[in-house]
């Protein structure tokens, strides 16, 4: 369980969210929604100690979020990436295996064989000589999830990973993500897709500037807290959809 308390981080004194506390339960996949520039980055860069926070507690399983990094497997934006970096799509996924190297140690034929293997299972084999710049939206997500696939991690965040991608790289990634689940890792999931939310996520997180609702999606995901994180219009059309498609 990674658990979140009193979270509080402002920019130049202003703040984005104040005494946030949530709870990600593991064995499950939850998403968290918003507007543009109500706190979903930034709340996800805090937990990992990207930015600092004003206050606030971050534990997993009760210990300090600091001392299990290594259990932590981080996608970014792909907007945030320096995609001109001189490195290709096998050498970065081997760098997933680094965190369990210990100091001075260099990748060996087990780690280099789990590497190949990630790609497999994405479906990259071809590519892995390709710089990461050279590669599609969906291929480049698919390349972080394969570093993630060799980091062995129990903690998984992603943040919007579909943005810009194609539907069988989203579709690629959400097995993935749902086996994860399955075996009983944590992940989290940054999403703009509203219509997707149901089919996607066990646990939803709504927020805009602090935590609006957050819990199992049938309970959480309604017109009133789409209302309020976003705007009435936004939640009549949603549900009234919804309510017609029934």
């Amino acid at each position: 369980m990674l658990t979140i308390k009193n979270l509080t981080v402002a920019y130049d004194d202003t703040p984005v969210f104040t005494d946030v506390a949530v709870t990600f339960d593991a064995g499950k996949i939850t998403g968290i929604i918003g507007p543009n520039g109500a706190g979903k980055s930034t709340m996800i860069k805090a937990i990992l100690g990207l930015i600092k926070s004003q206050t606030g507690v971050v534990e997993y399983n009760d210990h300090s979020i600091k001392s299990v990094q290594k259990q932590i497997a981080y996608v970014e934006q792909r907007k945030d990436l320096d995609l001109s970096f001189p490195i290709n799509v096998f050498d970065l996924v081997l760098t997933g295996t680094y965190g369990k190297l210990g100091l001075f140690k260099s990748p060996g034929k087990t780690e280099r064989a789990a590497s190949q293997a990630a790609l497999a299972k994405v479906s990259l084999t071809d590519f892995s000589k390709r710089q990461i710049g050279n590669l599609s939206g969906g291929q480049l997500q698919r390349v972080f999830v394969a570093r993630a696939i060799v980091q062995e991690a129990e903690i998984i965040i992603l943040d919007e990973p579909f943005v810009g991608i194609d539907l069988q790289s989203e579709t690629a990634i959400m097995k993935i993500l749902k086996q994860w689940r399955d075996a009983g890792k944590t992940i989290i999931v940054v999403h703009h897709d509203l219509n997707k939310v149901s089919r996607y996520f066990d646990d939803l997180v709504i927020m805009n500037h602090g935590i609006i609702d957050f819990g199992p999606v049938a309970e959480v995901y309604n017109a009133q807290n789409i209302e309020q994180a976003f705007s009435a219009d936004l939640s009549s059309v949603l549900f009234t959809v919804k309510e017609d498609a029934q």
